[in-house]
Parts: C-alpha cells; structure tokens; sequence
C-alpha cells in the first residue's frame, strides 16, 4: 500500500507518498502559485506512485460538509486566485481513490497525537503561530468537525489598555491573529521576530494574549494536552512566559495537568502537517 499526503499552504504544498509503515519514500515542495500551475506540479508527482489512499489538510476555510456544494472547496481566502476552488474535487477526479479532506491544522494536530508531542493521548489542540495563527482539535482520535473546522485564531483576546496597535487581521482587525501572529511583532516594533532582543516588553504581551486564547480552549473543550508550533514558537523563552501568564489568567480554577507538560511545543517540528495527512489517507482506506 502507498499513501499520498498534501500539506496545502498558502505559500507552498508540500507532497509526500509514505509505505504502510509511514515511512516517507518521496517528497516535494511546490510553490502555491496559481491553482493551476499549483495542480499541474501536484499531478506531475504523484502520477508517478500508484497511490492506494490520499490525505488533504489545506489552507481554509474550506467547505467540509459532505452534502454542500462548496463541499471540497477553498472558501472566501485572501490567497489571490484561490478562492472557490474545488480542490478536493479535482484531486477525486485524478486519482479515484478513498480520500481525506480537512484543514492544515487539523492534520497536525492528528500528526501530533498519533506521533508527536500528544501522542498517547485521546484529545489535544494544535495551535500554530505564524503568519496567521490557525488551531486544530483531536477529540477521541478523531479530528473535530461541526457545522464548519475550527478557525481558533480568529477568537477575540482583552485588548492590553495600554496596546494601541489596529491588529494585522483583514477580517477582524484585533482578534487573536491580528493581534499575536508573527507580522504583530515588526508592525509594532520595527524588528523582524526572530531579532527581537530576548528582554523586549513585546514579549509579554504577546505571551498574554496566547495565553488568553488558550484559557479559552481550556474552558470550553479541556483537551488532554495543547501544543503549540509555528515560527513564533522558535522562541523558547516564549513558552515559559505562555505557560507562566496561562498559570495567572487560569486562577487555579480548572485542574489541570503540570502546565509545562499540558502546553508543550511540537514535537513534529515544520512536519506535524504532512504526517498528519499521510496517517489520515491510512485511516480513510481502513474505513
């Protein structure tokens, strides 16, 4: 049996084809250009395995009901040229085999419980902090979906009173992205993230509004364990702030595991994503 994965971002889709014990025998990155430039070159490397199941975590929103129209399809994205697109509709169309269709995030966050840094736990939240900021939830080994897949980054923090920055969000302005993803830190400041000297006030204000957010995913869906990943989280002075301010915000209302081994950091580091598509089209074909 051969796997096919797609971790679809909107910079770049990364293609991978795994053997039945998960190991990676090919691997791509493709810019995400136009959507057609973009398939073609998906086309052009996995024509060449006979893949036997395929897994999907993409850029979103995407449509996930199975009986919508826009079913399989990139939704309202920025990413120019994107929006509508039947992805998983053409993919079908090439390879007639059982396929997994969900967010980036949510592959990742089922890459981490299956064999990251959740891993033997039931239930988890995979929060990515980059560009944007994106969450994804496994709840009893299965990835979480309802009327649409989470779009956790989207959720609205306290403001600080003393931040007057407008927030980076096209949507939203100030919710939690706008206000804690990466391009937060030069707007503000003038420095690239990864030159931020290490004692900068920024930090702690963006250590607050993570914090933030994650008390809200504690509160409302107690996962076993909540892991953070993304270039933001290259910082490791950034997860003690996190797990000190979440300690703080947290009151010790909720009991809830020692918080350096409930908010942890990756364990897949940049890979979380793909592997987690190649274990989804695995467990689509045993379906």
């Amino acid at each position: 049996m051969l796997y096919g994965g797609i971790e679809a971002g909107g910079t770049k889709f990364i293609c991978a084809v795994a053997d039945e014990q998960q190991n990676i025998l090919a691997k791509v990155s493709i810019p995400t250009t136009t959507p057609q430039a973009t398939f073609e070159a998906v086309f052009a490397f996995f024509d060449r395995y006979p893949i036997d199941a395929l897994g999907i975590g993409s850029f979103g929103p995407i449509g996930i009901q199975p009986n919508h129209k826009n079913y399989g399809h990139i939704l309202a994205t920025p990413k120019e040229g994107w929006a509508n697109t039947n992805f998983l509709g053409k993919l079908k169309q090439r390879y007639n085999v059982p396929t997994a269709w969900t967010t980036d995030v949510n592959a990742a966050a089922y890459g981490e419980i299956k064999k990251g840094a959740a891993k033997q736990k039931h239930s988890c939240i995979y929060l990515t902090i980059g560009t944007g900021i994106g969450g994804g939830v496994v709840i009893n080994d299965a990835v979480f979906e309802g009327i649409s897949h989470p779009e956790m980054g989207h959720l609205f923090v306290k403001r600080d009173p003393k931040d007057t920055y407008q927030g980076t969000c096209p949507y939203h302005k100030d919710c939690l992205e706008g206000l804690a993803a990466g391009p937060s830190l030069e707007a503000r400041t003038g420095i690239r993230g990864e030159d931020l000297p290490l004692d900068h006030p920024i930090w702690d204000l963006q250590a607050n509004y993570l914090a933030q957010a994650l008390m809200s995913y504690t509160l409302i869906l107690a996962p076993e364990v909540i892991v953070l990943g993304g270039g933001v989280m290259n910082q490791d002075h950034l997860l003690k702030k996190i797990q000190q301010q979440f300690t703080e915000l947290m009151a010790g209302y909720v009991e809830i595991p020692n918080v350096e081994k409930y908010i942890v950091r990756w364990g897949l580091p940049n890979e979380s994503g793909l592997i987690g598509t190649l274990l989804l089209a695995q467990k689509e074909l045993e379906k």
